[in-house]
């Protein structure tokens, strides 16, 4: 007897790829934006301290209170006005989904981060693209201004994934008072920015703002996932309502509290980050038919002839992995390279130069 089809995909998910980062086991992984310089020894052994004294038997705390806290008051403001996740990729989807949704529109503002519209198409969401200068990857200003009065929610990307571009914050600021609903800036990088390029100092001043932030890059928790928003009490009660229960576990908890206390601790590795960048741009840049945007995330996007089959060079032949947007709409030919540890880098600079003569 013939079994049953399986229940089918409702419509509007037909065609949906899975989110793929197209991660792969080699020697050399700069493909995903992490802290190749991991957790300074002081910081792993606090956190392993924290760890073992989590009772694993009991239900995390809910909401993440203790590290609201932490979190409040290390950005000068209420607990009322903080809530954590899963990773920022949760909090994304809770915002679409409490404060997106049918007859709602985000304003997305692409090349960018691709789960926005990926959240956006899930939760019912219309997006509406203002696609980023052909050369420069810099926001038309005037047009996300006018799109803002129609738009629900106005999202921004500061350093920009995958470009490395910031936003003025003077610029939000004004727009904030032009938007309609809210405006998000996705901050998951700005530890690698100039010191004022955050717009958290808006965060009072500005009623309609959210600001998110991550643990997973400049603090080298991509592993524990957990990332945080500051946003009105209003938004933060919406995606209390939403979220899935004790989506935040004690052990996460405990980690990123520890990491909240300890984190001058990360200054001299962010500050080697930031020389790395420099050094591995400048390297790229003396490549022959190599473009090298410049960058104040973690990362490098850079764009040269042929660029799938140096990926696959790279990945099958030198053990590196790279991020391929080659194919990706308006990333033509580009690759992003995170910022590894100096040997790693010394391995990229290495490897594109002999690949770049070999495929010219």
């Amino acid at each position: 007897m013939a079994g049953k089809e399986p229940l089918s995909l409702r419509d509007d998910f037909v065609g949906i790829e899975p989110y793929d980062p197209g991660l792969c086991v080699q020697d050399v992984v700069l493909s995903a934006n992490e802290n190749s310089f991991g957790m300074p020894a002081e910081v792993r052994a606090a956190v392993l301290s924290a760890v073992s004294e989590v009772a694993f038997e009991r239900y995390p705390d809910p909401l993440a209170d203790a590290l609201r806290e932490d979190i409040a008051a290390w950005h000068g403001t209420d607990r009322r006005r903080v809530i954590v996740g899963n990773g920022g990729d949760e909090l994304i989807f809770d915002l679409l989904l409490a404060f997106g949704g049918p007859g709602r529109v985000l304003l997305d503002c692409p090349p960018t981060f691709s789960i926005y519209a990926l959240y956006a198409k899930l939760t019912g969401t219309e997006v509406c693209s203002i696609v980023r200068d052909a050369d420069d990857f810099s926001l038309d200003q005037a047009a996300i201004e006018a799109a803002a009065a129609n738009a629900d929610i106005v999202m921004l990307t500061s350093p920009n994934n995958p470009t490395g571009t910031l936003v003025d914050p003077a610029w939000v600021a004004s727009l904030a008072g032009l938007a309609r609903g809210i405006v998000v800036v996705d901050e998951a990088y700005i530890e690698f920015a100039e010191e004022d390029a955050s717009c958290v100092a808006l965060f009072d001043a500005c009623p309609n703002l959210v600001i998110l932030r991550t643990f997973s890059k400049a603090y080298a928790l991509a592993g524990v996932r957990c990332g945080y928003l500051l946003a009105p009490e209003a938004v933060v009660r919406g995606i209390a309502a939403v979220r899935q229960p004790y989506s935040v576990d004690a052990v996460s908890q405990a980690i990123a509290r520890t990491v909240v206390a300890h984190r001058d601790a990360y200054r001299p590795t962010i500050e080697a980050i930031k020389r790395q960048r420099e050094r591995l741009s400048n390297g790229l840049r003396e490549i022959e038919g190599v473009t090298v945007w410049p960058s104040e995330g973690n990362f490098l996007l850079v764009r040269m002839p042929r660029a799938r089959d140096v990926y696959e060079r790279l990945r099958d032949d030198f053990s590196i992995l790279v991020r391929d947007f080659s194919g990706a709409p308006f990333l033509k030919d580009c690759l992003r390279i995170s910022v590894g540890a100096p040997e790693e880098n010394d391995r990229v600079l290495s490897a594109v130069a002999l690949l770049r003569k070999e495929l010219s």
